[in-house]
């Protein structure tokens, strides 16, 4: 039967496939993609934890009291039978092959159509048995974390012509389902199969969302019960546009979606064509279209979509994942070096680590803070770890030596904080110099985040050289929203007065000043405010590469004079949005 999910829209687009359920509610599974090379080691890693819990259930049946219940010992026999069951390790196997899953991840896939088979069993007996595949299979599942091997990012797969399981569909897309992914496991799925993916939680600039967007795929988050409504392998429709998600949808409504589809691709090849066109309002006024990056290698995507420099480059990911092990100075010089000398001269802002709230520095180690967005992230947490800010320092200032680098610090709001940031910066220039190590100039700019700092600006125009706009934090410490939590999702609110009125106020004294301001914010890649923007006085947009090129298109057809007095009629307004026409 055919019905929707309704969620947060993140990634506009329309995907179409079969879905992958990647977490097990039975215990914290880890998800990764093996290369063809890794199958026979992960089959071995399966029958070794397979015997280990056979070992231990036999021990158990040998040194079980006499006492003990009948049914015991029975169920004991029973859990035996289904570890020794090959049709069952045969599918479980299936999956390592085809799909090139992990064996917690082939085993918990396997679990999900084992329970579908057992909830349609008439028999209220038999229906009953699957808690015993479900201990089965946790004890497995235990035994495996246990020796897993670290998580690795997905191995990249050019294309695919697997036969789906039990369906015999071959080149099927298909579409990730959990119930939340961190921006870790994101990054491990971008060069993955998966054409969309839809979580039961988030919220539209969480950065699970902002690394979709990287993805350049349909998505859908905060869809609530999605992961326990969709079962392994249902076919559904992602519609990125209106935030839904389709599952088992009809012939006619698959044919409809699928021409949304076609429509979105021929879409996508007139925007190519605006590639090499500059960024010029009506009236003349060049306008700066940076890209957002998370790894290096995102530098060849900027100079795809026609970025003239690279707004911002989230250096955190550089750290997330590694269970607890930090990237050296070397290993973060080679890093920020590839992504300057990988923009050929163009500018290159470098982010200082911004960990924390839903940028854990490492899913196995919780953040056990009431409210982790108001705790020690971000700068709070550089100037807490001195000798952890000092090397990325000297590595930012070491690959200043290769090209235009400009240093961001987030989230300041205190003189004693912008003070001790330049000390350090003076501190990793002098350690470089005592070294001999050639270092370039750098220009150091502060993000504006946090209303204390939007409502401070002469002080931080005193001492920095650029501000930045991080448009997704100021509204969450603005409105109190936490913007990771579906359930307020609805009151994350970029047109509320108090947001725009931050935001006016910053562009109007960065320009009194003749200090550069720009958004790299979600907010600058939304197309629907980008009128807006121009007309407050935003010449510099920082978004994701797969943005630029749908802003452009609204730029072009703007004339940023003629929009200033509909600005300021919207800044001035108690509902901004009915004033911002489509």
């Amino acid at each position: 039967m055919s019905f929707s999910i309704h969620g947060i829209s993140v990634t506009r687009g329309i995907a179409i496939g079969r879905a992958v359920l990647v977490a097990s509610s039975l215990v914290d599974v880890v998800h990764y993609f093996i290369t063809p090379e890794q199958v026979e080691a992960e089959i071995a890693r399966l029958r070794v934890a397979r015997n280990a819990v056979v070992e231990e259930l036999q021990r158990m049946q040998a040194e079980m009291p006499r006492d003990m219940p009948h049914e015991l010992a029975a169920m004991l026999d029973v859990h035996l039978m289904l570890l020794q069951d090959e049709a069952l390790t045969a599918e479980i196997r299936r999956w390592i092959t085809e799909r090139l899953y992990n064996a917690e991840w082939a085993l918990a896939s396997q679990l999900e159509v084992l329970i579908r088979q057992f909830d349609e069993m008439e028999d209220p007996y038999l229906r009953e048995r699957k808690a015993d595949v479900e201990q089965v299979v946790e004890r497995v599942l235990r035994h495996l974390k246990g020796g897993a091997a670290p998580t690795v990012a997905a191995a990249p797969r050019a294309s695919r012509a697997v036969e789906e399981p039990a369906l015999g569909d071959v080149d099927v897309p298909l579409v990730l389902v959990a119930h939340d992914l961190s921006p870790a496991d994101m990054l491990q799925f971008r060069k993955s199969v998966f054409a969309g993916f839809v979580t039961d939680v988030g919220g539209k600039t969480s950065h699970t969302a902002i690394v979709a967007r990287s993805m350049d795929i349909p998505a859908v988050v905060g869809a609530r019960s999605a992961s326990q409504l969709v079962r392994q392998d249902d076919w559904v429709i992602i519609d990125g546009d209106a935030g839904v998600m389709i599952v088992d949808p009809s012939p006619i409504i698959l044919a409809e979606y699928g021409f949304k589809q076609r429509q979105g691709e021929l879409e996508r090849g007139r925007l190519a064509r605006l590639k090499n066109t500059p960024a010029v309002t009506l009236d003349g006024q060049r306008i700066e279209l940076l890209a957002n990056i998370e790894q290096p290698e995102d530098s060849a995507a900027a100079l795809a979509a026609g970025a003239v420099g690279v707004g911002l480059f989230r250096t955190e990911f550089l750290f997330m994942g590694r269970q607890g092990s930090l990237p050296d100075e070397d290993e973060q010089y080679a890093a920020y070096r590839a992504a300057v000398e990988g923009m050929h001269g163009l500018p290159v802002t470098i982010r200082s680590i911004d960990i924390g709230a839903d940028k854990p520095l490492d899913d196995r180690r919780p953040d056990t803070h009431l409210n982790p967005a108001l705790g020690l992230r971000a700068i709070r947490w550089s100037l807490a770890e001195p000798v952890m800010f000092l090397t990325q320092l000297r590595a930012i200032l070491r690959a200043a030596a290769h090209g235009q680098v400009q240093l961001l610090i987030p989230m300041l709001a205190h003189a004693s904080e912008i003070r001790q940031t330049f000390e350090l910066i003076e501190r990793a220039r002098a350690q470089l110099d005592q070294r001999g190590q050639t270092h370039g100039p750098v220009k150091v700019g502060a993000m504006i985040e946090i209303p204390a700092a939007a409502l401070s600006l002469r002080l931080f125009l005193r001492h920095f050289d650029f501000l930045s706009i991080g448009t997704n934090d100021l509204i969450q410490y603005t409105l109190a929203i936490d913007r990771t939590d579906e359930s307020v999702a609805h009151l994350y609110d970029q047109l509320h007065p108090a947001v725009l009125r931050l935001l006016a106020d910053t562009l109007a004294e960065g320009a009194r000043q003749g200090k550069p301001v720009s958004v790299c914010g979600e907010m600058a890649g939304d197309t629907s405010m980008t009128r807006l923007l121009l007309g407050l006085g935003l010449r510099s947009f920082s978004m994701h590469p797969s943005q630029i090129l749908a802003v452009k298109q609204e730029i072009l057809r703007a004339d940023a004079t003629k929009l200033a007095p509909w600005a300021q009629a919207v800044l001035d307004s108690d509902e901004p949005a009915a004033l911002l026409a489509p």
